[in-house]
């Protein structure tokens, strides 16, 4: 293997934008709660875009905001 199998991948969660309340906990991520789906995703993208960050979407919907 290549010298990249060794290195330590390091990201911060930044945000997490759910459309269901009882996945919400506290953490040290910004957690956000949207009522439907096209106001959850215009809330992460436009934060994605302010912090410069990246984007993964979850099988179950929600959106993380994440930086590397």
């Amino acid at each position: 293997m290549g010298k990249e199998s060794s290195m330590k991948v390091n990201y911060e969660i930044i945000a997490y934008i759910t459309k269901d309340k009882d996945r919400i906990l506290s953490s040290n991520c910004l957690v956000f709660w949207a009522d439907s789906d096209n106001t959850s995703k215009n809330i992460t993208v436009e934060i994605a875009k302010a912090m410069k960050a990246d984007v993964v979407k979850l099988t179950n919907g929600d959106y993380m905001i994440i930086r590397v």
